[in-house]
């Protein structure tokens, strides 16, 4: 899948899961520790704004303190905002570009990457706190399996997946469910 379309898919499907939060669902916990419902949107919200900083050449530091920034009281509104200015930021960027990620100088096409991991597995995470529907498009998962696998031995030590992998899902299991295990979900 090229990554334009991967983007372009996992925008949408994270929107598609965000149009059913209401404002009750907010203060619900989610899959991810010590996250509500408002802060992971706050956090998609953030980290698109941040890869549009990066794509515009920001520093390290400019990106480390987009992602402090406090959640304000429109976190739904404001992550439509960001995911909008995200898909078009991304799409005229060179993929060789190197950008100043708080975990280290990426490509821009290793960016792409991590924000469809992100909205992928986030999408997932929103649907599960909310009661929604959580299958995921099996060409995303596809992707973000691809992409997460050579980082199996030690993703349970970056800190940002949970325990990674259980090691304990059943011979058989779907790719989602081998994806999601993968990035420290357990379905």
């Amino acid at each position: 899948m090229e990554l334009g379309d991967a983007l372009s898919l996992s925008t949408s499907n994270f929107v598609s899961v965000l149009e059913h939060v209401s404002a009750r669902d907010l203060a619900l916990a989610t899959p991810c520790e010590e996250w509500s419902v408002a802060q992971l949107v706050w956090h998609v919200a953030r980290a698109s704004d941040m890869s549009v900083l990066l794509v515009e050449g920001g520093s390290r530091d400019d990106a480390i303190q987009v992602m402090r920034t406090p959640a304000g009281p429109e976190v739904i509104a404001e992550c439509r905002r960001a995911l909008a200015a995200q898909m078009v930021s991304l799409a005229g960027a060179d993929l060789e570009q190197i950008a100043h990620h708080p975990i280290g100088d990426v490509t821009v096409r290793q960016l792409y990457d991590f924000r469809i991991m992100d909205l992928t597995v986030h999408a997932w995470d929103l649907a599960r706190a909310i009661g929604a529907d959580e299958h995921l498009p099996p060409d995303l998962v596809d992707h973000v399996y691809g992409f997460l696998t050579p980082l199996e031995p030690f993703i349970g030590e970056i800190g940002i997946f949970g325990a990674g992998p259980s090691g304990s899902l059943a011979q058989g299991a779907s790719a989602q469910s081998k994806m999601l295990d993968l990035s420290g979900r357990r379905p």
